[in-house]
């Protein structure tokens, strides 16, 4: 790919090459395009980039360590560096965009935010941004979702946020997703709905991507204190609708050295019928109001997708990172359950770290990788195991 007019940015109609746009019902149209007209300005001015970052430091606890993994580079052949988003402040990478979102939100004067979440990790994070700044906070959630990370529900409710069940379709993220722009098309006015990936109609993909570009701008500056540049050889990370690879990947786009690696969920296996790999079993469509890659059958209805991780449970990807796959500036790679459930148990035996199943996925793909020897491999551990536990006791038999 030495061709370097390919733009992996959005374009000013709010496309990634083919993919992207904003396929709204006419209803949502009002707060899509306020959102559209006003987000860059904001986000771009000066008060709002010092409170945001005045925030990222010392409410999330940014920047994050870039931990060199000693044993885990032993094993590979490679210097493993894992980028830290686990030790944010509620566990995962969703809170810098929910930073980010809420203030976006006072400024344009809304006074309640409603979000979707699979893992739970974006729900708690939403509430914890409402908490912080008192505005009213409604969270959808699939059924299955709310009974496999109970934990997380808790941390919700403790927080002040009210968790509604979506009892439609398969109960997990779609259905959540589906029944928060309900809620949107009936509350208009005085409702900022915070997405939680880079997905949806434009600008969320953009503007979750901005918020969520800390991570790599952070990548840079570390890698070059420890070692004299700011690229490394490959990033790696997990994509369900993809935000925290699109953190990862956002400064290095035009470095066509660095290769970008994104692990998908295979579930029981890509063939298996029960998995979540889009690029590999998805196409063209139309999902959450934006064009992009998705799992549908051959009249266009839905494909349920399966991870043993609630928020690798979607069935599409994140238009940028379709426009990824398409030019082939990211490799998308599938893996499965069984893979990943054991590069979890292997990072938290060999490093002391217990990663989230969802970033395990990243790090299960090391073992495929063939390092010469040498390489400087960043892998974004998105975020923390806590909330997993009781899948990994049910996995392992502990």
């Amino acid at each position: 790919m030495g061709n370097t007019k390919i733009n992996y940015y959005v374009d000013e109609r709010g496309y990634y090459g083919e993919f992207g746009g904003a396929y709204i019902p006419e209803m949502l149209y009002p707060n899509v395009e306020e959102l559209r007209q006003n987000y860059l300005n904001i986000i771009n001015d000066p008060d709002f980039q010092k409170e945001f970052k005045e925030l990222l430091t010392d409410y999330v606890g940014r920047e994050t360590p870039l931990f060199f993994a000693k044993r885990l580079s032993d094993r590979y052949g490679a210097n493993v560096y894992l980028k830290r988003e686990d030790l944010n402040h509620t566990g995962a990478h969703k809170v810098n965009n929910t930073i980010g979102q809420i203030l976006l939100a006072e400024r344009l004067g809304k006074k309640r935010i409603i979000a979707e979440t699979g893992a739970g990790q974006h729900g708690v994070a939403t509430a914890t941004v409402c908490a912080l700044r008192g505005l009213e906070c409604v969270v959808y959630m699939g059924e299955i979702d709310i009974k496999r990370q109970a934990p997380n529900v808790a941390r919700m409710k403790m927080l002040g946020a009210t968790v509604k069940p979506a009892t439609s379709g398969s109960k997990t993220l779609k259905d959540a997703t589906n029944e928060a722009m309900r809620d949107w098309i009936n509350n208009p006015v005085d409702t900022h709905y915070i997405i939680g990936s880079v997905v949806g109609p434009h600008p969320y993909p953009d503007m979750v991507a901005r918020f969520q570009s800390v991570i790599s701008a952070e990548v840079k500056s570390q890698l070059k204190a420890k070692i004299g540049t700011e690229l490394p050889d490959y990033v790696l990370a997990c994509v369900g609708g993809g935000s925290n690879a699109m953190g990862a990947f956002y400064h290095f786009l035009n470095d066509e050295s660095v290769k970008l690696i994104a692990a998908e969920a295979a579930g029981h296996g890509v063939d298996s019928g029960k998995s979540a790999a889009t690029t590999i079993l998805g196409k063209e469509g139309v999902l959450h109001g934006s064009r992009s890659l998705l799992m549908q059958t051959e009249d266009g209805q839905v494909v349920e997708p399966h991870s043993i991780s609630a928020g690798l449970d979607y069935p599409g990807i994140g238009p940028q990172h379709a426009h990824l796959f398409k030019t082939g500036r990211g490799t998308y790679v599938a893996v499965t359950d069984d893979e990943a459930m054991q590069a979890g148990k292997l990072l938290a035996q060999l490093e002391g770290i217990i990663p989230a199943i969802e970033s395990s996925h990243a790090l299960a793909y090391l073992e495929k990788m063939n390092f010469k020897g040498g390489e400087n491999v960043v892998v974004c551990l998105s975020g923390r195991g806590d909330k997993d536990l009781q899948t990994y006791m049910d996995y392992f038999g502990f």
